[in-house]
């Protein structure tokens, strides 16, 4: 398995292994991989010939007072599982290598930001539209795969890759979940113990919300207020926001059907958690390890 951190390196590989064949699958990460990342190595190996995985802590997505400095990091552990997965190259580049010294043009998420996590992270977005502009840029990947979990984030990469004429295509796979249903993140590993059990609340209230729906409950607000009181049943857990949305326009909804996003964000001590269900599926949609 390769290792590559300057971009010129890994652009000159995809190439090579292009004008030999073989197609190449994207799985972009911050890493500290978990089993939800192993999920999509295994989605990519289905849908192309190679798969590079990133691993690249971006800057320009962390706000003012944001967990750029602690997010968990350890290369050689995602090395490793990487391997073990089937990946053919690891691409770490370094920030200098993929900013330079003072980037001034970035990807803009528009509209698409204006609800869900946009408000609560202003130009987290951009930032991620930007990195993953460059990341498609250096890799030239035919397929790009992304995890259900960040939900918003996945639909305005589509979007970027539409209205910016990108040859690749997005995949978005399932959000994987542990044994009690929380959503997998790298962020879990901040939760103390009574938190990760009070975390337990939010796929609870995401299954509440699908049942109502199920049962003929099509009321927006009804459906978000039956997950905030579930929440609210954990002292632990501070609300951000809740809400229903289009599933293309990420715009919110006041009546609910079967393709809308129900999505939520706490925060559990220092973790901010994300989740969501589309109201025809529900969590019963979704992997479960463990």
């Amino acid at each position: 398995m390769q290792l590559i951190s300057d971009p010129a390196e890994m652009r000159q590989w995809s190439r090579t292994q292009r004008a030999a064949g073989h197609t190449i699958g994207l799985v972009p990460t911050m890493g500290f991989l978990h089993e939800g990342h192993l999920r999509l190595i295994d989605n990519a190996r289905t849908k192309a010939d190679l798969v590079v995985v990133s691993v690249f802590v971006n800057p320009t997505q962390f706000g003012p007072g944001e967990d750029y400095s602690t997010y968990p990091r350890d290369l050689e552990r995602d090395r490793e599982l990487i391997r073990d997965r089937g990946g053919q190259c690891v691409f770490a580049p370094e920030t200098a290598d993929m900013y330079g010294s003072d980037p001034v043009v970035m990807v803009r998420a528009g509209r698409l930001a204006d609800h869900l996590c946009g408000p609560h992270r202003a130009g987290h977005f951009d930032g991620v539209l930007t990195i993953v502009a460059k990341l498609f840029n250096v890799v030239e990947p035919d397929v790009a795969v992304f995890g259900r979990k960040d939900a918003q984030q996945a639909r305005i990469i589509a979007r970027m890759v539409e209205d910016l004429d990108f040859p690749t295509e997005v995949a978005v796979a399932p959000t994987v979940r542990e044994r009690d249903l929380v959503a997998m993140s790298s962020r879990n590993t901040y939760l103390t113990p009574d938190e990760r059990t009070a975390a337990r609340a939010i796929p609870r209230s995401l299954a509440q919300a699908h049942s109502l729906f199920l049962e003929g409950k099509t009321d927006s607000a009804s459906l978000t207020a039956s997950i905030r009181s579930v929440l609210g049943e954990e002292p632990l857990v501070d609300i951000e926001y809740v809400e229903a949305v289009d599933p293309d326009s990420l715009s919110p909804v006041t009546t609910a059907d079967s393709d809308t996003i129900v999505a939520l964000a706490v925060r559990l001590g220092k973790a901010r958690l994300i989740d969501n269900i589309i109201l025809g599926a529900g969590v019963e949609a979704d992997e479960v390890v463990g």
